[in-house]
């Protein structure tokens, strides 16, 4: 057991990792286990696989009916969710202090004993579909969905977390009965606890819940690099609508490259903070921004927002507009251009620097303030680097000069290593 600012790291003899910060702000604790799948281990005709067997963990076990579950977390005043994304699916509960051995019963009992009813299963693919059918009336998802599958030839990214149509309709019980023993096991899994409770005595029950479970195996899966985009590509998506959508992807790094903490700077800079946390973060404004400043102010845009994602590969930097209706793609892409060509010709001011650090920083406060968004961040960062990306955030944030941003805009910010999406709407209104 070793003790790192504050934050106490274990290994059962299971290999299952712990992470606990006690925090007594408040009467509560946040309870989150954290496996290492997500839709980058999915291999080809089995997308959206993850996800689903996420849904499946709400069906309950032997020892707790998926009817009671939620009534159980609502009686004792918590909250209780799950997400997928590209590396990781995690499920959490945050309950008051007293009542937490809920949590650890459930999550111990759910990674061994869940149910995969054939009925259940049959019921949960209709509710995927009909997910997935939802998301496709969007504009912006199936733009989205197109840029996302241009910027990549072979690499899992390609691919949303909810998967093809065609692999959800074909996936067996038995498929996600199978990824679910391979992947839930305590040698793939990492818990992280933040809240009101004394370290001992919390990894003690872990131990308890956890402590007899079988290892398993930890699952690395070696995913060979994606080759650079060396020629631009263009998309056209057609759909129902009146507004005109544009999304630019532009490859970016890994979370563990040094360059990923200047990349956040430039970010903010240019279109404004991006919030790392899946909770988001309130109270930053983009219209500092020097994208909005040259589309929305000019009219050419209604909004403008970017995107930086930490992830274990590199992955993308998106920007998504939306078009103003006197404007077109065109005038809107070439003011996106002289703003980026600016960022790579001339130096920023300091004081423009100092400004998109503070806003980062401020983005990051926000979605790190109550306890549960600190079990998120916690186990988050175990997922693509350690916890120590987390502790340092705001130290390699403040760290970047000037000089990196003019550098990661001519690095990664080049019209050759991009994917532009158009977004063509027909007319037509988009299905109810």
């Amino acid at each position: 057991m070793t003790n790192e600012a504050s934050v106490t790291r274990a290994q059962l003899s299971n290999r299952l990792m712990v992470l606990l910060k006690e925090v007594h702000t408040a009467p509560l604790i946040s309870f989150w286990v954290w496996y290492r799948v997500g839709s980058r281990d999915e291999l080809p005709g089995k997308t959206g696989i993850s996800h689903w067997v996420e849904h499946m963990q709400f069906k309950g076990t032997p020892r707790f009916p998926s009817g009671l579950l939620d009534r159980w977390i609502s009686r004792e005043g918590g909250m209780w969710n799950a997400f997928t994304y590209l590396d990781w699916t995690t499920y959490f509960e945050t309950l008051p202090a007293d009542k937490i051995d809920l949590a650890l019963d459930l999550e111990a009992d759910r990674m061994v004993n869940s149910r995969f009813d054939p009925e259940e299963v049959e019921a949960e693919r209709t509710v995927i579909l009909s997910e997935r059918e939802g998301s496709e009336n969007e504009p912006l998802f199936l733009l989205g969905e197109a840029v996302q599958m241009a910027a990549f030839d072979r690499h899992p990214y390609r691919y949303e977390v909810i998967g093809l149509k065609e692999d959800l309709r074909r996936l067996t019980r038995d498929d996600l009965y199978q990824h679910y023993r391979r992947y839930y096991t305590p040698a793939n899994a990492l818990i992280a606890v933040a809240g009101d409770f004394e370290t001992t005595l919390m990894l003690e029950k872990i131990e308890k819940a956890f402590g007899g479970l079988p290892a398993g195996e930890a699952v690395k899966r070696e995913i060979p690099p994606e080759p650079p985009l060396e020629q631009e590509r263009r998309i056209t998506v057609k759909g129902p609508g009146s507004t005109v959508f544009m999304h630019l992807a532009y490859r970016a790094p890994a979370a563990s490259d040094p360059d990923f903490f200047a990349f956040t700077v430039l970010d903010s800079l240019l279109s404004g903070p991006s919030s790392l946390n899946m909770f988001g973060g309130g109270g930053v404004s983009n219209k500092t921004s020097r994208l909005y400043r040259a589309l929305v102010e000019r009219e050419l845009a209604v909004s403008v927002g970017g995107g930086l994602h930490a992830t274990i590969d590199p992955y993308l930097y998106d920007l998504v507009i939306t078009i103003h209706p006197e404007s077109s793609p065109e005038a809107v892409l070439k003011a996106i251009d002289a703003e980026i060509q600016r960022l790579q010709e001339e130096r920023v001011r300091e004081e423009e620097i100092q400004r998109a650090l503070k806003q980062a920083r401020a983005l990051f406060a926000y979605g790190s303030e109550n306890i549960t968004n600190q079990g998120f961040w916690l186990g988050f960062s175990e997922m693509f680097a350690t916890y120590d990306w987390f502790a340092h955030y705001v130290e390699n944030l403040s760290a970047v000069q000037a000089e990196d941003v003019q550098r990661i805009a001519q690095t990664y910010l080049q019209p050759q290593r991009r994917v532009v999406g158009i977004y063509q709407p027909t007319g037509e209104e988009t299905p109810a």
